[in-house]
């Protein structure tokens, strides 16, 4: 577990009524959606029936040329996948999209989340005789909608049956022969939205900032628990149970990107909330605010209007430096660390500065960046966080890491975490106030690794893949 809080993944589809160069338009809605996982991507598209699919390890800009998005140039319908690991090992058989040949057709699925009851459900399909090629729990989604498949008189009936004998956060869209399919957890952890091309087909995308980028109009959420079923018939709408929603806060804090709305709440705005809301908590004297970036850029700024202290860029970040938590390695990530940010000297130095950042993991990374503040002249270093402390692992999508390594929960206080650091001080967001930043939505938020408190159940107790060391992939 590196010293940040890893992303989960990016769903991203595309539905025209004629074939035509679909694999584009999901490439492009892959980069916009880039900064929810970079250690691999993919494209599946369907012509006529039959499925074709490129992908790969690495960023999206890796996997794919003009040779590979060539020979997947004729389609009228299209998904793919930007993914960073959550569960299962890193390897070329987790990527997605996955693709599954059965009795009655072909089947190609892509997932964000995390299933809660995945090890059940694969023990129960391995006793039956099932092969698993790959470690994700998305082949267990798979492998559901193909069994009840065989039974259910349309593809949309098989993933209803599915989504009643699987439990977690997916925000997931499958493809069939002739059907362009999106469902979403009846709590709806993970974001996911429909949108429409100017030439009346359908965009599904994790995030509104990916269907902008193709052109296309935002048309709205879709619903915890929903169906959205696209078609030569056109579109509908199959709604099953509903929980009360609660998505992910990092969504707001971390996760989407600042130019997206999810649940009707920019997120842009949420951020500048973020920032203004720890200002009036907890305000220090100061000369400066900054933020790391770039993630802490944007809280910064909130709390530098909030509080009238000037904001300014403290740091440089070179540009061609991956996020540091995409290096597989601890040692590699913290050599990364090392040449991602350089200090602009004359906006710290013999000053007081208040430094933004989005969360604390570990506190490696946090300790790095106060040390190069001071040492290019910074007098003082007061660490605000924009989150609350991380306290309990997550088991929706988002790598937090155990217990034992959350530096919330190794010492007994804030002031004893600041001394580690080497922060004059150190203060976070409430839980109270990180649950105003959807600001302009009816859902509320999942608040687990704050809290302790999930919003389903979860068994402690489900296995591991025995053939696995960690969990570490989705």
């Amino acid at each position: 577990m590196f010293d940040s809080i890893h992303e989960e993944c990016g769903v991203f589809g595309v539905y025209e009524n004629e074939s035509t160069n679909l694999a584009q338009e999901v490439y492009l809605g892959l980069y916009a959606l880039q900064h929810r996982g970079q250690e691999a991507c993919g494209i599946a598209i369907c012509d006529d029936g039959v499925i074709d699919c490129h992908k790969g390890v690495g960023l999206v800009s890796d996997v794919f040329d003009k040779e590979a998005l060539k020979k997947l140039n004729h389609s009228n319908m299209a998904i793919g996948h930007v993914r960073y690991s959550t569960t299962g090992s890193n390897n070329i058989n987790n990527v997605q999209p996955l693709v599954v040949k059965h009795l009655k057709g072909n089947l190609a699925l892509v997932h964000n989340g995390n299933l809660t009851n995945a090890s059940s459900i694969r023990e129960k399909f391995e006793l039956e005789g099932a092969i698993f090629h790959g470690s994700s729990d998305t082949e267990d989604i798979a492998y559901s909608i193909v069994k009840e498949r065989l039974t259910s008189k349309s593809i949309e009936e098989a993933i209803e049956r599915t989504m009643s004998l699987i439990d977690g956060a997916y925000s997931c869209i499958a493809m069939s022969p002739s059907k362009l399919i999106a469902f979403r957890d009846p709590t709806g952890f993970r974001p996911l939205c429909l949108g429409q091309t100017s030439t009346g087909g359908y965009v599904i995308s994790s995030e509104s900032c990916a269907i902008d980028t193709i052109g296309a109009k935002f048309i709205r959420e879709i619903k915890p628990g929903e169906i959205v079923v696209i078609s030569k018939d056109g579109i509908k709408s199959i709604e099953t149970k509903q929980n009360e929603h609660k998505i992910c806060i990092f969504e707001y804090i971390y996760f989407a990107r600042e130019d997206s709305i999810v649940e009707n709440s920019s997120i842009y705005h949420s951020r500048l909330l973020a920032g203004a809301l720890l200002s009036k908590e907890k305000p220090v004297e100061a000369d400066v605010v900054i933020g790391v970036p770039d993630s802490g850029i944007t809280a910064a700024l909130g709390y530098s209007r909030e509080s009238g202290i000037p904001f300014d860029y403290g740091f440089v970040k070179n540009k061609y430096i991956g996020r540091s938590f995409i290096k597989p390695e601890q040692k590699d990530r913290e050599s990364t660390v090392q040449i991602k940010l350089n200090v602009i000297k004359e906006s710290v130095n013999g000053k007081r500065v208040i430094l933004v950042d989005d969360s604390i993991v570990r506190g490696t990374t946090s300790a790095r960046i106060v040390k190069l503040l001071k040492d290019n002249g910074a007098k003082e270093v007061h660490l605000r966080v924009s989150a609350p402390p991380f306290k309990y692992p997550c088991f929706f999508g988002t790598d937090i890491d155990s217990k034992e390594n959350l530096i919330a929960c190794k010492y007994d206080s804030i002031d004893e975490i600041a001394k580690v650091i080497g922060a004059d001080s150190l203060a976070y967001l409430s839980v109270e106030n990180a649950h105003k930043l959807p600001y302009n939505s009816k859902c509320k938020c999942c608040d687990g690794c704050f809290s302790g408190v999930y919003p389903v159940e979860i068994d402690y107790n489900q296995k591991k893949n025995k053939f696995e060391n960690k969990k570490n992939d989705k």
